[in-house]
């Protein structure tokens, strides 16, 4: 049985394969692999209301909350942005609500990711992350709310 790593674990991993790369070029080759390996999104995801708003490229992002933990699925339609939402998706999804908005995220910067993304991109990923964290705290609030009913 595969045991579920926590956020920082899962950070950590990241970090050390980006640490296997001596250029931004490897490493965004790295990224668009990642993206490719992402499960693709079920056209039903693909609607306005799943559309990040604050992404240049259009990203569609889907949660579901079950035993207690947000489960996402995304797509995008650029290959870069699709590789940043799968490590994303990586290292959140599968948590508890107060897990993914406790998460700092802190992989991003370690390394060195918006340095090297353009402005609008680097608004993207905020955007993405933004949004992940809304979900988890509107799954924690329904979770609150049905312990008072």
């Amino acid at each position: 049985m595969n045991e579920i790593k926590t956020i920082h674990e899962t950070e950590e991993d990241i970090i050390e394969a980006f640490s296997f790369f001596d250029t931004w070029e490897e490493k965004y080759e790295y990224i668009i692999d990642l993206g490719k390996k992402l499960e693709p999104l079920n056209d039903k995801y693909k609607i306005t209301d799943n559309i990040i708003k604050g992404c240049q490229s259009t990203v569609w992002l889907n949660a579901d909350f079950f035993d207690g933990k947000v489960f996402f699925k995304a797509d995008s339609d650029a290959v870069i942005v699709k590789g940043l939402v799968s490590m994303l998706i990586s290292v959140l999804s599968g948590h508890t609500p107060d897990e993914i908005l406790d998460a700092k995220l802190d992989f991003i910067r370690e390394i060195g990711m918006m340095n090297h993304l353009a402005q609008t991109r680097s608004n993207g990923l905020l955007a993405m992350i933004k949004q992940m964290k809304n979900y988890a705290l509107a799954f924690k609030s329904v979770k609150e709310t049905e312990k008072t009913i």
